[in-house]
């Protein structure tokens, strides 16, 4: 028996990176998905790699009209969900000093007020004992070169995690948060990085990495599964490192 079997999953901003790579896994452990991203044509791309059980539907997070028609859909077609996984994310490099309201608004818009209105409005679909992950990051605990708004946002979804919990221990709903470490992903060139500045962070990341390497979307991808899953039972509340021990020593 697969670890998701029956299982309803939602993977928000399963188009590219980690939420492809846990879309790709969800549905390879019988569960079937549905996944968000703000652009048609990567979306409809990524459900036709994933080929079964994985329905695309076009939305933005930090838009609430977008989210309320997305579980509108899912409440149609499926009547409930087991497993959350609030993934969308993203952010630019600003150094303090050049950080204007735009990058501000833009990247807590999306990382912290659609993470939250992400969960809130799934609530009333989640079933009893459901499983909601929060995509954190290890940016939250080491500090960042010019990356500190997207790290605050980070810090944010860390404590979304630990009040949530108590918030929902009444319908027995787990709530964690997943901080991965270096992973490199397409979410990288969106930082305003060329791909030589990209691949020059990476490599001088893996150097402060015990395991002496970066993480690959599926390594994260895995962990998301033993999240969501019954092996993660008595989990509640953590915040889990996937990072090669960077944050940790």
């Amino acid at each position: 028996m697969s670890k998701l079997d029956g299982k309803i999953a939602l993977v928000t901003g399963g188009t590219s990176g980690i939420g492809l790579a846990t879309t790709k896994r969800f549905v390879a452990e019988g569960a079937s998905v549905f996944i968000t991203g703000r652009r048609q044509t990567e979306l409809d791309a990524a459900v036709k790699v994933i080929g079964k059980n994985v329905t695309g539907v076009q939305s933005d997070v930090s838009n609430l009209a977008d989210l309320d028609r997305l579980f509108a859909k899912i409440k149609q077609e499926q009547g409930h969900l087991d497993v959350v996984f609030a993934n969308a994310g993203g952010g630019e490099i600003a150094p303090l000093g050049s950080i204007t309201e735009e990058h501000f608004d833009k990247t807590f818009n999306t990382n912290v007020k659609g993470l939250l209105f992400t969960v809130q409005k799934a609530l009333p679909l989640l079933s009893e004992g459901a499983s909601i992950i929060l995509n954190a990051s290890t940016a939250s605990t080491v500090g960042t070169p010019a990356f500190s708004v997207y790290s605050a946002t980070k810090a944010a979804v860390r404590s979304f995690a630990r009040n949530w919990t108590l918030d929902l221990k009444g319908r027995h709903i787990r709530v964690n948060a997943i901080s991965p470490g270096v992973v490199p992903t397409p979410g990288y060139n969106l930082l305003g990085l060329s791909d030589e500045q990209v691949q020059a962070f990476v490599d001088s990341q893996a150097s402060t990495i015990p395991l002496g390497r970066v993480g690959t979307p599926d390594e994260i991808a895995k962990a998301v599964v033993f999240l969501a899953s019954d092996d993660s039972s008595f989990v509640n509340g953590i915040e889990l490192f996937v990072d090669g021990g960077m944050a940790q020593i």
